[in-house]
């Protein structure tokens, strides 16, 4: 009976909801979903780059950005509108069979074909009157409702709103915004967030009720031009050497923003695969990932505008120039070697970078990797996807990297021994279906031999003590900062910057080509955020063997008598299998002494320090607190040095604004820093946690894709503030902290100083700076 109720109470509400789908049918006759498929023009003199857009950058590109945009709404371009929203969410970490990609301007073009793929629309699509336009038009309705039922101004937002990152998202279709309206009055847009001013509404609400017109993507300049075509004549060789670097810059470049380094405007561009050769109109070869089959002979690496808003989370500017194109040529077109055929698009092949690209010289593809090493490591930081946390919960929350010398060992033998071992270098992400624990065991057999087959190698060649010291570590070349990189994690989000930031951190990585390459392929070129809960979940076991690898390389730098110990710090949680994974198990010993000179009992301390020394000529200053006004220093450096268990009421990543009389507003980012006993946990994270290990990294400008709060002071403030975070025992005691020092969802000021951040972002910080995403903004 029980289910024959069920199956009845389904029935009544999928009748309902075609009722309400139809209703604005019978008001506004058919929906015509070709409707947007070519835009209305604006009237003369009008314009959306200019007028409408950047009140969506300002207002709503805040959530409505990437694949972790609610609804799957887009408000980056005109086109993600005309493309409307979907019911299906694009995180998954449950489905069995991988889903059906839903990239904008790849996997689909017009709003129509967007609709065949479950898309519905946003934009009246019904009569083309300003009655339906408005009546019928959901961005319309959501922005009206907000109108009507404004947030309160001051406190905590109530009203039924969910703000929790893992919440179900309401995505009401058609005349379902009736019901949504009655239900949720407080969840009109910008959600739980305060209104648009009048003039704000006024402009949009207008361009809605004309049938929101638009222009189409802006020209191309000149220089652009020339630069693309210059560009794709590189990229579009005929030669087997170099095409097959075409392709090694390919899978490593598809996500960077390129730009050209003599271009003042800074015009963003995307390296995309293309049917048709250059000279001609793009034709995009839409695979799921850039390692999959083009499904032709031959096809052209071609450069494309960026036709979506920047955003911080998924910026990763790269430099394309002269000085570049000569780098490249002489590392892999004039290099004296041969390939003498190309490599396939099989799963294999995905899964083993090192077989497809073994005709390139290894120090070709290291430095190829190290020159911008920050970008390279910014791919699995921010990578393929918005929402990280299986794959970040393998990292612990703020850490050092520095790499291994490319110009320390022979590099010969080094080829080698990865041409003769490449199989035990494969990855357990071949496709975008895989199963789920049978290839990681299968994948783990194969990591502990290469470890095993790696130890013995470095035994072989490094020969005693005096080869293992700091020249092991790249310097840079004494003139590239990428030789230093912090990396934080923001629970699910993460951060990776220039410069060893903060005090000395509890690990570090020294990474290596092999593991570099590895991380890249695994988490970016090779991960489809589309994938099947398969694929998903080996990308994350796998992490946790790249993880101590990274780890491996730091700890034969210390004394022999100090590894072990210093590894079971890290790993206080776990078996003694598992810190042997990372050192002193059976493939995992180095059984040479470091010839690094210690003077201390806290080997650890110290060897951060020498990297700190070593690399001093090369270090970014940019999140010095030096930065800041001198008299500033003191109390915030005061602020920073908080620790231990009252942080856990904090956030992880708060901006805090300082305002003083007379002089211009300063962003400092406050990062919460939280203490882990390991970071190997796949489930039950919050057991391992150590609240007295908490620490706060505070640094002048903006780390972070994602804030969670915004804090106000002014300086005097800042001593006040430092006992209040010292005193927090209770989430009361955050509440009044917050109702003191925060600027809420609820607060009148709260789009002003939104506003400042970014504009002060874009001024302090114009390479790396993009929207900041509000979906993890707190309401406490």
């Amino acid at each position: 009976m029980r289910r024959v109720a069920s199956l009845i109470l389904v029935l009544v509400l999928a009748a309902c909801t075609t009722i309400a789908l139809h209703r604005f049918d019978q008001l506004y006759g058919p929906a015509d979903p070709r409707r947007f498929d070519q835009p209305l023009a604006p009237p003369p003199g009008e314009s959306y780059a200019q007028t409408i857009q950047p009140i969506l950058d300002r207002r709503c590109v805040a959530c409505h950005a990437c694949y972790d945009a609610p609804c799957q709404l887009k408000a980056t371009a005109w086109e993600g509108l005309a493309r409307g929203a979907s019911k299906t969410p694009v995180y998954d970490a449950t489905r069995l069979l991988a889903a059906q990609p839903t990239r904008l301007f790849v996997d689909a073009q017009k709003p129509s074909e967007w609709r065949e793929l479950g898309f519905f629309p946003v934009l009246n699509e019904h009569a083309p009157t300003p009655e339906a336009n408005r009546a019928a038009g959901l961005m319309h309705r959501l922005l009206m409702q907000k109108e009507k039922h404004p947030l309160p101004t001051s406190g905590i937002v109530g009203g039924g709103l969910d703000f929790s990152i893992d919440r179900e998202a309401m995505c009401p279709a058609g005349a379902q915004i009736d019901e949504y309206e009655r239900k949720m009055p407080l969840g009109g847009m910008p959600f739980g967030l305060p209104g648009l001013s009048p003039a704000e509404l006024g402009v949009l609400s207008r361009w809605i009720e004309r049938g929101a017109p638009y222009e189409g993507p802006a020209p191309v300049t000149p220089l652009a031009l020339q630069r693309i075509a210059m560009w794709e004549r590189f990229f579009n060789g005929d030669t087997p050497k170099e095409r097959l670097f075409s392709r090694y810059a390919f899978e490593h470049l598809f996500l960077a923003h390129l730009y050209f380094d003599d271009d003042p405007e800074r015009q963003y561009f995307r390296m995309v695969r293309s049917t048709t050769p250059p000279g001609q109109p793009v034709a995009l070869i839409a695979s799921r990932r850039p390692v999959d089959d083009p499904g032709v002979e031959r096809f052209y690496y071609r450069l494309v505008p960026e036709r979506e808003t920047i955003v911080a989370k998924t910026h990763m500017p790269y430099a394309l120039g002269a000085t570049r194109m000569a780098r490249w040529r002489s590392l892999f077109l004039d290099a004296p070697y041969t390939v003498d055929r190309l490599p396939g698009y099989s799963a294999d092949t995905a899964a083993n970078p090192f077989a497809t690209f073994a005709a390139l010289p290894v120090d070709a593809r290291y430095r190829f990797m190290l020159d911008e090493a920050e970008y390279t490591i910014m791919g699995f930081i921010k990578g393929p996807v918005c929402r990280g946390q299986m794959a970040l919960d393998v990292i612990d929350d703020r850490f050092w990297v520095t790499f291994l010398s490319p110009s320390v060992g022979d590099h010969r033998e080094q080829a080698d021994l990865l041409a003769r071992d490449a199989n035990l270098l494969r990855l357990p992400t071949g496709s975008s279906n895989e199963q789920v624990i049978t290839p990681w065991l299968h994948y783990a057999k194969l990591e502990n031999e290469y470890l095993r087959v790696k130890s013995e190698f470095l035994a072989r060649g490094l020969g005693g003590p005096q080869n293992l010291d700091l020249r092991l570590v790249w310097d840079g070349d004494g003139r590239n900062p990428n030789a230093a990189l912090t990396v934080f994690r923001h629970f699910d989000s993460a951060s990776v910057v220039k410069g060893l930031v903060g005090e000395p951190p509890k690990t570090a990585w020294v990474i290596g080509y092999p593991l570099l390459e590895r991380i890249h392929y695994l988490l970016v070129a090779n991960y489809d955020v589309f994938g099947n809960i398969g694929h998903q979940l080996n990308s994350r076991l796998y992490m946790d063997f790249l993880r101590m690898e990274g780890e491996f390389n730091f700890l034969v730098l210390l004394p022999q008598a100090q590894r072990i110990a210093t590894r079971d710090y890290w790993y206080r949680a776990d078996s003694a299998s598992t810190r042997e994974q990372v050192y002193g198990g059976p493939s995992t010993t180095l059984p040479i002494d470091s010839g690094i000179r210690y003077r201390t009992a806290d080997a650890r301390l110290e060897l951060l320090g020498m990297l700190k020394t070593r690399l001093a000529p090369v270090l970014a200053k940019d999140f010095e607190l030096d930065r800041a006004p001198a008299v500033w220093r003191a109390p915030l450096r005061a602020l920073g040095e908080v620790r231990g268990a009252s942080l856990e009421w904090l956030p992880e990543d708060a901006a805090l604004v300082v305002e003083a009389p007379g002089a211009a507003p300063a962003t400092f980012s406050l990062l919460r820093n939280t203490g882990h006993a390991s970071v190997s946990q796949l489930i039950g994270e919050r057991r391992e946690l150590r609240p007295d290990e908490n620490t706060l990294t505070l640094v002048p400008g903006i780390i972070g894709a994602y804030p969670n709060a915004f804090y106000r002071v002014s300086p005097a403030q800042l001593p006040a503030m430092t006992e209040a975070l010292r005193g927090l025992k209770s989430e009361a005691d955050y509440a009044a902290f917050s109702e003191r020092y925060a600027v809420r969802r609820t607060n009148p000021d709260f789009w002003s100083v939104s506003d400042g951040l970014v504009e002060r972002y874009r001024r302090d910080q114009p390479l790396q700076a993009g929207i900041l995403d509000l979906n993890r903004f707190e309401n406490r």
